[in-house]
């Protein structure tokens, strides 16, 4: 019995649950299907699976057994697609954390043009506002937004700047008035980022000299869609970046305030960048993507 070979196919027949699916998927006989499967469970001396004419389920032995073979079948697939990545041409999966927002405003309209231009890399995009650990999630590449980690067993590239800028509706602005000077800003409803629990301020800098503003308000949000969509409405002004609300100004949905000062969030300022662990150092499909990443996100943000 080659124990590689059945390994992997039983793995097949429990994702199927069927030996003659599994040999479809396989590409080979329903008999050789059977047979691997017969010789696995003699070797073990335990049965794995429970067959019926209508499907084959797992034992609980056998799910045991899945269970504890999958990350090596996992690390195996990796094994092989590393040795391939390291050719001239990306190969293999590619596994991307993203935060939400961004992945659907910034990041999302451009993955097609990344597929087509390399059709050996699959992409398994993972959306989380979440700083993921890249080892135990086994993520490639982190796409994040914030002051890049000084962690020292990361490898960090910037990607672009995230610029940040204060916006309100027409609406809004009608109601309450417009902020000439940051100091206004202490009489209006402020849409927040919690940034850090308590006090909240945002701080404003120009001609070399800064101000800090205490903002308030009665929304708190840690979704960025959420803020969007609550200054649209009316609700407040809002501090967001400029990816975020690019089109409602060009829509005249939204207005730009206060735009001869430089602000920053008590976050402090923040870049877009690319998070990867030294051993993708050198993988083709890794580089091939961050570089990629670096050509269209600069000119997705000034669209």
């Amino acid at each position: 019995m080659d124990k590689l070979l059945a390994l992997q196919a039983f793995a097949v027949v429990a994702d199927t649950g069927g030996f003659s699916k599994a040999a479809r998927q396989l590409g080979t006989a329903t008999s050789s299907v059977t047979r691997l499967m017969d010789a696995l469970e003699a070797s073990l001396g335990v049965t794995l699976l429970t067959r019926t004419t209508r499907q084959v389920t797992l034992t609980d032995a056998g799910a045991t057994y899945l269970d504890q073979i999958g990350g090596l079948l996992s690390q195996l697939v990796e094994a092989d697609e590393s040795v391939a990545d390291a050719g001239s041409e990306p190969v293999g999966t590619l596994r991307v954390s993203v935060p939400v927002t961004y992945a659907r405003i910034v990041l999302g309209p451009h993955l097609s043009a990344f597929l087509d231009a390399y059709p050996r890399v699959s992409l398994d995009l993972v959306v989380s506002d979440a700083f993921l650990d890249l080892a135990t999630d086994r993520i490639d590449v982190a796409v994040r937004i914030g002051a890049p980690t000084q962690d020292p067993g990361l490898v960090v590239r910037k990607l672009t700047e995230n610029r940040r800028i204060v916006v309100a509706s027409h609406d809004y602005l009608d109601e309450v008035g417009t902020p000439a000077v940051p100091s206004d800003l202490a009489s209006h409803r402020c849409l927040r980022f919690p940034y850090r629990q308590g006090r909240q301020s945002w701080t404003f800098s120009r001609d070399g000299r800064s101000e800090k503003i205490e903002v308030r308000g009665r929304l708190t949000a840690n979704s960025l869609d959420i803020l969007r969509e609550a200054a649209l409405n009316g609700q407040g002004i809002a501090l967001v970046p400029t990816w975020l609300v690019h089109d409602d100004i060009v829509a005249g949905r939204l207005s730009t305030l206060l735009e001869s000062w430089h602000v920053t969030p008590p976050g402090g300022d923040a870049q877009v960048y690319a998070a990867y662990l030294p051993n993708r150092r050198h993988s083709r499909k890794v580089q091939t993507f961050i570089a990629f990443l670096a050509e269209r996100m600069p000119e997705a943000l000034e669209r």
